[in-house]
């Protein structure tokens, strides 16, 4: 940042339905991870702050559970995580897979809880997949549908697009100073990121066998003179059987895991990681709401 420039920093909130694309997103604008991605949906569990940094503005992003209909207590706590980013943001980005089938009618829910909203950005994501005819189409029906201030189209995954979106929010941002040094990436502690790298493990390696209801939580973290640190984590699956698909025969899975959450997080830390994982039943355990303060979510009313 020159000094000629006028500091701009303010809050973002990305929102869509699950699976949009809105982690890739994020970690794209960031430049780094702070939120994880999986083929599975719904893997956002709370609200995620990444800090990105473009030109002379800090763009604080909000990565939101995907909005969808919630069943069960755990569900409803992240609609309501999700919903209540609206709370202070000064821009709000509805992020739409353009290439889901019928993407107006299934954003619809979300339209609705815009109602009233203003500062809203619509984002058609993946638009690499899709023919310009059909997508000019669908820019048209959904800014019939919303009165969008803005809308972009962009591939968070490659890449292609997303600097005119931080190159808009930079310049429109309220002037103050940043609110995070100019190093910080996200507000989350360095445990929480601990435990969704290798929960992405866990969905990477069990895509097909283990439905969302699994949560691992960061127990111990210490720091060695040498420089090293050592992480236990537990993961908490619902029955014995998941257990055993998350172990592996012979630990092989778990093994698999810990090695790819740890390459990682020695990547991210930049130093030796000793990484012990272990696996526990604690049936219904997404239906316990004493467990939700670890992840960041209020207890539904």
């Amino acid at each position: 940042m020159t000094d000629q420039q006028q500091s701009r920093c303010g809050f973002v909130s990305v929102i869509g339905l699950p699976n949009a694309g809105k982690s890739t997103l994020i970690n794209h604008m960031v430049g780094a991870k702070v939120s994880i991605v999986s083929r599975k949906v719904q893997t956002t569990r709370s609200r995620i702050l990444g800090i990105a940094l473009y030109n002379a503005a800090q763009i604080v992003l909000i990565d939101t559970p995907g909005i969808f209909k919630p069943k069960k207590t755990l569900e409803k706590a992240m609609v309501t995580a999700a919903l209540s980013s609206f709370e202070g943001a000064d821009f709000i980005v509805h992020m739409v897979d353009a290439a889901a089938k019928d993407p107006v009618g299934q954003n619809e829910m979300i339209m609705n809880s815009l109602a009233g909203q203003k500062n809203v950005i619509l984002v058609l994501n993946k638009v690499d997949r899709v023919a310009k005819p059909a997508l000019l189409k669908l820019t048209q029906e959904m800014n019939a549908a919303f009165d969008y201030m803005a809308t972009f189209m962009l591939s968070a995954l490659s890449g292609a697009g997303v600097k005119d979106l931080s190159e808009f929010l930079s310049q429109r941002l309220p002037e103050q100073d940043w609110m995070y040094p100019e190093d910080q990436i996200s507000d989350m502690p360095m445990r929480l990121i601990a435990a969704e790298i290798t929960r992405e493990k866990i969905f990477d390696q069990l895509h097909q066998e283990i439905p969302y209801s699994v949560f691992v939580e960061t127990e111990e973290w210490e720091n060695f003179d040498n420089g090293s640190v050592k992480i236990s984590q537990v993961v908490f699956v619902q029955k014995e059987s998941q257990k055993g698909i998350v172990l592996g025969r012979g630990g092989s899975k778990i093994k698999t895991i810990g090695q790819m959450a740890r390459e990682e997080l020695e990547e991210m830390l930049e130093q030796r990681v000793h990484l012990k994982i272990f696996v526990k039943v604690q049936d219904n355990w997404a239906e316990r709401v004493e467990n939700y303060e670890m992840f960041g979510l209020d207890i539904p009313k």
